[in-house]
């Protein structure tokens, strides 16, 4: 349960003792959910059952979603087939074609911690062919959307003017990295400084959408709230009007 704190560390932060890359950029530690709760909680509170990630970084959020899916079903919430990704709690869907920082995502190999762990659906193609050859094909609604792939303006937007189609009425959007005073810091290492790209194309788009009538939109921002601590990189929540 992820209200036990061993199991966090063993489970969700960590690859079985090994931290997760990209965990900062939740503002999370191996002892602290950061970010990570905001999602396990709207699933819990909304009683979500499809989840959709793009971009998937170290697996981090992917595996919140699943944790909060499989508690919901055994809190007695959801009933029927428990099985991670293919009974009747739902679905976590990660969409990564694995060219992203580094050259490809922290998760890619089946055979790994999250894999035999977690069972995620893992769609390796770019949003944008996901969505047509996959989603839109098998007719998937989603309920919960977090946004953390390409970070170019083009490709944020295009994420999420083309998911937000797919989106059920009571579903929420997030936006990951929308604090664009953190718009410097998301090099975090050499290979990342090679394969470099825009990163403000998030805090634009969320900028942009403050003046659209059809959405609610709320920042999450935590930067220096305490010194010295870790803080998200900008999390923000969508929601249809």
């Amino acid at each position: 349960m992820i209200t036990n704190q061993n199991y966090i560390e063993n489970n969700i932060t960590t690859d079985g003792g090994d931290k997760l890359p990209f965990l900062w950029t939740h503002g999370a530690t191996t002892k602290h959910m950061g970010d990570g709760i905001i999602v396990y909680s709207l699933i819990q509170h909304m009683r979500y059952k499809n989840c959709v990630c793009i971009g998937s970084g170290g697996g981090y959020i992917p595996r919140i979603m699943t944790q909060a899916r499989v508690d919901l079903y055994d809190q007695g919430i959801f009933e029927g087939n428990r099985d991670y990704n293919w009974g009747d709690i739902g679905a976590t869907y990660i969409v990564d074609p694995c060219n992203g920082i580094g050259g490809q995502s922290g998760i890619n190999v089946m055979d790994g911690f999250y894999q035999t762990n977690f069972w995620p659906r893992f769609i390796k193609e770019t949003s944008e062919r996901a969505y047509y050859d996959f989603f839109v094909r098998e007719d998937i609604k989603i309920d919960l959307l977090f946004i953390d792939g390409d970070h170019s303006y083009e490709g944020v937007k295009l994420d999420f003017e083309l998911y937000s189609k797919i989106l059920n009425p009571n579903g929420l959007i997030l936006i990951h990295d929308t604090d664009s005073n953190f718009s410097e810091t998301l090099i975090t290492s050499e290979d990342a400084k090679k394969d470099f790209f825009p990163f403000d194309g998030p805090s634009k788009l969320v900028e942009e959408l403050k003046d659209n009538d059809n959405w609610v939109v709320l920042d999450l921002f935590n930067l220096n709230q305490l010194r010295d601590k870790p803080s998200s990189t900008g999390l923000t929540i969508l929601k249809r009007k």
